[in-house]
Parts: C-alpha cells; structure tokens; sequence
C-alpha cells in the first residue's frame, strides 16, 4: 500500500495510473489529465456525522497530497458518492478544479460554495486539456432528503484521452446500456466497475451489480482490464465484505475476453 503521507507525483505524458483511495473513490493520471472519481473522503456516509455506516478502512491517500486534480466527475447524489466536505475540501485545495456532474445536482454544490460546477445530460461531453469526457447512462437512482426521490440524474462517465480510454460505471444495475457503450466508445483501456452492495438481490439488484454482473458488464463496455471498486469501505448490504472479491475474481477467470480483473489494495497504484 502506497503510504498515506506520500504525496503522488503530476501525471506526466507517457503513462497512465490508477490509485483506488477507497468505495468508489479513484485518483486516474492520464497524459495530460488527473482526475478523481467519487470522491469522499468523509469516515461517515450521512448527513448526520456519527450516523450510518462507518468507514472501515482509511482512504489510501491522504487528501493534501493528491497531486492537482484537473476535473471531478461523480456519479449520482447518494451520499456515498457525493461527499459534500470532500468537494468542498477540494475546491477550497485548488480554484482551477471543476465539478462535472449529472443535471439537477449543480446547485446542490454552487450551495455549498463551489462554483467551477457543469452539470451535464446523458450524451453530454467536453473537452479538458485534450481529454474529451462523456456524461453516459447507468441503471440508478437518487435521492438525498424526504422528497426529492430521481429529482436528480445519475451517470457513468467515459474520459477518452489520445493514447487511453477509461471508463466509471459509477453505481448501477446491469442493463443493456453497457453493450451501446461499449460500442460507441470502446474499448476502453480500464473500466471502474462497482462488485459491491448486492444483498438482499430482491432490493438491490436492479441497481447494484454483483460481481458475475460486473464482469458481463467490463466485456460488454469491450473495456481490456477492470478495477474492482464500490466494496469492502463501507458495510452498505447484507453481503460479507470479503465476499465480493472472490466472487469477482472467480468469475473474470471463467469469462473470455477479460484479460486483467483487477482487485487491489486500498492505496495501490498501477498503471494501465
């Protein structure tokens, strides 16, 4: 595991890394382009501090040293993806960062003092120092008080640079959306894949993924290698935290196609 205290080097031109910090938290360096996915860096997922389910492993790196971020994409309003005093944290570390996130969810961060926000519709894209990203569709939902259940979109996000294509899947149910994706943008050199928060299948499986679903979900994206993210965190579901790696692990080694299935530590870097 990559020390906490260890600040990260500036991605330079030649290659391209990936540190999991954690859920569904990714630092990806891409010639030209450093960016994060998902960001919480929060130990409690709720609006109430010392409520929910706590963090039981620390993020991998420690927020002062991540290197400048150029852009934040997150997926969906749910608070374990968007972590209000991380983006605050963050914006406050860096004025050049801008926020990307899926239409209705602006205003909820331009209320909290962050102001580089663009909100973007499935299909949207633009352009960031030569990294063309794209607002892309996922089986979801959201909801963050008492009455504003789907008020705001979710999203999976592609970052299509000039040498390597990445793909966030974000938080999702399998559906057949992956297999267009794939086609329109594939392949994608490494595909963020979610294995975690699928019990009980009766409630989550229409928008969580098991790990047999996010393998079938890497080869329909036509991604080369997958990252294992959205487990082993936080205790959201009824599944037992080991149990989603191995399943994963176990399944990409059944399946062609699949050439790396990636589990990592929480703090490791590779380059893809």
């Amino acid at each position: 595991m990559r020390p906490k205290d260890q600040p990260i080097d500036v991605a330079d031109s030649t290659q391209a890394t990936v540190t999991w910090v954690g859920h569904a938290t990714v630092l990806v360096q891409m010639p030209g382009v450093t960016f994060l996915t998902d960001p919480i860096w929060s130990d409690w997922p709720s609006p109430v501090p010392f409520i929910g389910p706590r963090r039981f492993v620390p993020p991998g790196l420690a927020i002062e040293n991540l290197p400048p971020i150029d852009f934040v994409v997150i997926s969906h309003n749910h608070y374990d993806h968007l972590d209000l005093p991380t983006l605050k944290a963050l914006a406050a570390r860096d004025a050049k960062t801008q926020f990307l996130v899926p239409l209705g969810n602006e205003s909820l961060l331009q209320d909290h003092g962050i102001k580089t926000v663009q909100a973007f519709d499935w299909g949207d894209s633009i352009t960031i120092n030569g990294s063309r990203i794209y607002c892309l569709p996922t089986q979801h939902w959201s909801k963050r008080g008492i009455a504003d259940t789907n008020r705001s979109l979710w999203a999976s996000w592609a970052v299509i640079g000039a040498s390597k294509r990445f793909y966030f899947a974000g938080d999702t149910g399998y559906f057949e959306g992956f297999k267009a994706i794939g086609e329109k943008l594939g392949p994608f050199d490494l595909a963020a894949m979610p294995i975690g928060a699928y019990e009980p299948t009766l409630m989550m499986r229409s928008t969580h993924m098991n790990p047999e679903e996010a393998v079938q979900a890497t080869i329909d994206v036509q991604a080369k290698k997958a990252l294992a993210i959205h487990f082993g965190t936080f205790d959201l579901s009824d599944e037992p935290l080991s149990e989603p790696p191995e399943r994963f692990k176990a399944a990409a080694g059944k399946a062609p196609g699949v050439e790396n299935a990636w589990v990592v530590k929480i703090g490791e870097r590779r380059a893809f």
